[in-house]
């Protein structure tokens, strides 16, 4: 069985403006484990059902530096557990792409990061994990990471196109609750 064919609970993304968004998510202790083994379900069924590729667990209100991540859930799902997650290398190399993201519904924009990163986390065992990415990848990792430091992508943006782009989405946010 499948991550994505689990029966669980679906947790409310939280949506731009809001505050724990812009906080700093602490480091997951050995004391936490149990707690966040349990919630790495919840994340990857909201995750999938929304549909995302990327998760952050300030995302869903929980300010534990914790990212779930599927490149392929139409495909092969191949889901990966990060637990305090670190750039430890980054390319001078960098890349731009467009990108989106659950908090800041429906809309994107292109963004440069390094091309190629290289993360130091612990998996859901507690194991130490090194991964190497490129591409999207590279860009997801850096994207889920900034969320546990309290950045979003649109921090990445002129202030311009950031405010352009946040109005847009409160404009559509009010239509949405109107619809309601």
């Amino acid at each position: 069985m499948s991550v994505a064919e689990i029966e669980t609970p679906l947790l409310p993304i939280r949506i731009v403006p809001d505050p724990v968004l812009r906080k700093m998510a602490r480091a997951v202790t050995p004391a936490d484990m149990d707690e966040v083994r349990a919630l790495i379900p919840t994340m990857f069924a909201t995750m999938y059902a929304a549909p995302g590729i990327g998760l952050a667990a300030p995302q869903i209100g929980r300010l534990l530096r914790l990212v779930v991540i599927d490149l392929a859930p139409e495909k092969v799902p191949t889901p990966l557990v990060l637990i305090n997650p670190e750039v430890v290398a980054a390319s001078e190399e960098t890349a731009t792409a467009e990108e989106g993201c659950l908090s800041v519904p429906e809309q994107y924009a292109e963004v440069t990061r390094p091309a190629r990163v290289k993360v130091r986390y612990l998996d859901e065992h507690g194991d130490k994990k090194e991964i190497e990415g490129e591409g999207l990848l590279a860009a997801c990792l850096q994207h889920e990471i900034d969320h546990l430091n309290g950045v979003l992508f649109v921090d990445y943006l002129s202030a311009l196109k950031r405010n352009m782009l946040l109005r847009r989405l409160a404009k559509d946010q009010k239509g949405k609750a109107a619809r309601k």
